[in-house]
Order: structure tokens, then C-alpha cells, then sequence
């Protein structure tokens, strides 16, 4: 497989997840209930989208946006 990236837009704190929410454009929407504390939020949206694209956590790499909402990551 060959590697991808994808624009994530990340909702810490939320009570609606963990969730992976796509729109009908194809964005990609991540609620997850940690708080972005000490890069908890981050590892909770790296497990999810590990398990929505069906590859393991190492495949899966945060590329740009390490404490922004909007995130950017390589998949595979």
C-alpha cells in the first residue's frame, strides 16, 4: 500500500467521541474525549485513525499541525 495523507480536523474534549466523522466532500472530522494535554489528544486521534483506515498505530504518522486543530497526517 502506498503511503497517503489526509487533513484531519480535530474536536478534543468532546463527549460526542471517539468517533471518526466523514463529510460528504470527504474531510475528515475527529471527535476524541481527551483533552489536548501533553499530546494525549494527539495519541487518541493517531489510535482512531489507525483503526478507521485499518493499518497499525506506527503506520500511522502526525506530519504537520502538532497543536493546531487542524492536522495533517501520513497514512501507511
Amino acid at each position: 500500500m502506498t503511503s497517503q495523507t489526509v487533513v484531519v480536523r480535530v474536536k478534543p474534549g468532546s463527549r460526542k467521541g471517539p468517533l471518526v466523522e466523514v463529510d460528504d466532500d470527504g474531510a475528515l472530522t475527529v471527535y476524541v474525549p481527551e483533552r489536548a494535554v501533553d499530546g494525549k489528544a494527539n495519541a487518541a486521534v493517531v489510535r482512531l485513525l489507525a483503526e478507521h483506515f485499518g493499518v497499525s498505530r506506527s503506520e500511522v504518522e502526525l506530519v504537520s499541525g502538532a497543536t493546531a486543530r487542524l492536522k495533517r497526517f501520513r497514512i501507511g
